[in-house]
């Protein structure tokens, strides 16, 4: 069947398209993405405005009309932590189903965490042995470790790079004090997480999802995305320091020039960059790799695995 997953994140409301069955892999169809930024359209009370929901339910509607343009038989909604900690979801889910007939499903953190620990686990197969799975989104910070499908510890951390860098980093390029204080404010967060995941020993492979890593991993040398998912693409721990101050003095127009990194995208680079290379250093990781299925593919698996068999 043709399957259709709507994912209304912090940065983007993407429509992924995929022909699925079970035991098969997805294979993708379409893809259709618009830039919403709703982590940066909350209000000084936490609220998503009135400009912000109407722009979001026009945004919903027009990947509904895609998903039927492109003979979707089943659609699967869902949001993140930029509706999910709105001071108003109720409002927001409510005015998008009104205008919509859309029912959002709003992931808490730890399914955020989950079903992208699924998908990496299926993309890498059981010989991956334990797993540590890091992924940075527009709002938060997903990490999770497990040797099955369903990981032994998940956690979600409000240190996403958009939210981050709306909160820490008005400057651009951002003060030098500005940088230093968001830096610790990252560590102190993952550092209270890590005896959590360490008592389960240290994890055969790390692993990172997410446009972010994707695009410190390109910088930093990692082949484009046109040769392929199938090429392997890793980051390490030493490039990542070595770009983290290269990063710190550049403006935004000034990263968007770097291989990989989208406009839209470069303005909140650097507070990725920090959350990773905070990440990596704490869970003292030296070289990761970059994984092409993500949260989507994890919802999408998990459809598939309550459907009935042919």
């Amino acid at each position: 069947m043709r399957l259709g997953v709507l994912d209304v994140g912090s940065n983007t409301v993407h429509l992924l398209v995929v022909d699925a069955h079970p035991g098969a892999r997805p294979l993708p169809a379409h893809s259709h993405k618009v830039e919403l930024r709703l982590a940066q359209l909350l209000d000084g009370d936490g609220a998503i405005g009135p400009h912000g929901i109407d722009r979001l339910t026009a945004v919903v509607h027009d990947a509904l009309q895609a998903a039927e343009d492109k003979g979707v038989e089943e659609l699967l909604p869902f949001a993140t932590s930029a509706v999910r900690e709105a001071r108003n979801a109720d409002e927001v889910l409510a005015r998008v189903r009104a205008g919509t007939g859309v029912e959002l499903q709003v992931l808490s953190g730890a399914e955020e965490a989950r079903l992208t620990f699924l998908a990496v686990r299926r993309w890498f197969g059981w010989s991956a042995g334990k797993l540590l799975v890091l992924d940075i989104g527009g709002g938060s910070l997903e990490i999770a470790y497990g040797m099955d499908e369903e990981p032994d510890a998940a956690v979600s951390l409000p240190l996403g790079a958009g939210r981050l860098t709306a909160a820490w980093l008005p400057g651009d390029p951002p003060a030098p004090d500005d940088v230093r204080a968001l830096r610790r404010h990252v560590r102190a967060q993952i550092a209270r997480t890590v005896g959590e995941f360490s008592r389960f020993g240290a994890p055969d492979h790390v692993v990172a999802t997410s446009k972010t890593f994707k695009q410190l991993a390109r910088i930093a040398g990692a082949a484009r995305s046109a040769e392929g998912l199938y090429v392997q693409r890793e980051l390490k721990r030493a490039s990542l320091e070595s770009w983290v101050p290269r990063l710190a003095a550049m403006s935004a127009d000034e990263r968007a020039e770097l291989p990989g990194v989208s406009e839209g995208r470069a303005g909140q680079l650097l507070a990725g960059a920090l959350v990773a290379e905070g990440a990596m250093d704490l869970f003292r990781v030296e070289t990761l790799e970059i994984c092409p299925w993500a949260l989507r593919e994890g919802i999408i698996l998990r459809r598939l695995d309550h459907m009935p068999g042919e």
